[in-house]
């Protein structure tokens, strides 16, 4: 999902990013990422966190090439370069590995000032670096995950996770919840509002004119006709129907297992699965390290790479920053299509 390296005359987006969790891999993806020039030909760069930070992992990657300056506000960044607005003057700790609520603290002040920027419109994106789901927890920060938070700070009403690597595009029903809680999350205006959501993004988000969507069906087999369970005859099925008596292009419910092992993603622009694992299996699988977690319902436009914190590489200088990237070109491509300046292909 790489957007057009060439400026061909466009104005530079802003973007943002949230360091998250520092003694995490985020730091050093981020690094690696914008030290290709290619990602600030049309692009200044925001980068919410601190150059203590910054310093300390340029030394430890051994990239004395990655340069930036500080600024105080977005207003003062510059095109084709990589600004930093330290959200803490205070001393840190940085020990990569480590789990410290230090550094979640830290974390969340950035994605706080982040959020608040998106919100106002001084930036245009905000891609987020991963965080510590446990150690972030605070009273100012009591969610599971950064797409709960961002739907709240945006002043959201609903919102989709939209995993995205190339031509797939997996949205989920449920979120993060236990999984003896699905079911009774899973209703029928509920799947209706996510739907309504995965339409609405990729027209508006993606270019897609006219998306086919496929929806997952919650039980082994679809319900195998009601032998395996109910719900894809009694709520799923009658959802379905609506949307096509609506002429929206909504196809299912399909099994899991067999969508995507046979391939039938390829049929359609978008995906709903009905639970978390049901859809980040088969996507993480297929993405193969280039997935994408993209926020869609939100009115500014919010990406990440689709891995975690990954304590156990942090500091070691091999992490893999390609979704990362992926994540930051996405970031771009929304920003064009909201402006009418992209039309996807559809499959």
């Amino acid at each position: 999902m790489q957007a057009q390296a060439e400026e061909s005359g466009q104005e530079h987006k802003v973007i943002g990013i949230s360091i998250g969790d520092y003694n995490g891999i985020g730091p050093e993806v981020v690094i690696k990422a914008l030290s290709d020039n290619r990602l600030l030909r049309r692009a200044k760069v925001v980068i919410y966190g601190s150059t203590r930070i910054l310093g300390f992992y340029r030394k430890a990657l051994k990239l004395s090439n990655f340069n930036y300056q500080t600024i105080q506000s977005p207003g003062e960044a510059k095109a084709r370069k990589i600004s930093v607005i330290n959200v803490n003057e205070d001393q840190l700790d940085i020990n990569p590995g480590e789990v410290t609520q230090e550094a979640g603290q830290f974390a969340f002040l950035s994605l706080e000032r982040a959020a608040q920027d998106l919100q106002s419109g001084a930036i245009d994106a905000l891609v987020t670096a991963p965080i510590n789901k446990k150690n972030i927890q605070s009273e100012a920060f009591n969610f599971p995950g950064h797409t709960e938070y961002l739907t709240k700070s945006l002043g959201a009403k609903e919102s989709l996770m939209l995993m995205v690597s190339g031509e797939l595009r997996v949205g989920v029903a449920t979120g993060h919840i236990p999984v003896e809680k699905i079911k009774e999350r899973l209703t029928a205006e509920g799947l209706r509002k996510k739907i309504r959501l995965l339409e609405k993004s990729l027209r508006e988000d993606f270019g897609i004119l006219k998306p086919r969507i496929a929806i997952m069906g919650l039980n082994p087999h679809a319900g195998e006709d009601g032998l395996l369970g109910s719900e894809e005859q009694e709520l799923i099925e009658p959802v379905i129907r609506d949307f096509r008596n609506e002429g929206t292009l909504v196809y299912g419910p399909f099994p899991a297992d067999g969508f995507f092992g046979k391939g039938q993603f390829r049929k359609f622009d978008g995906v709903l699965a009905m639970y978390h694992d049901q859809g980040l299996v088969p996507f993480k699988t297929l993405a193969s390290g280039a997935g994408i977690n993209f926020t869609a319902g939100l009115s500014g436009v919010r990406t990440s790479p689709d891995h975690g914190t990954a304590y156990d590489i942090a500091g070691k200088g091999i992490a893999d920053e390609n979704s990362f990237r992926q994540a930051f070109y996405l970031a771009l491509d929304v920003c064009d299509a909201r402006q009418g300046d992209k039309i996807y292909a559809q499959v």
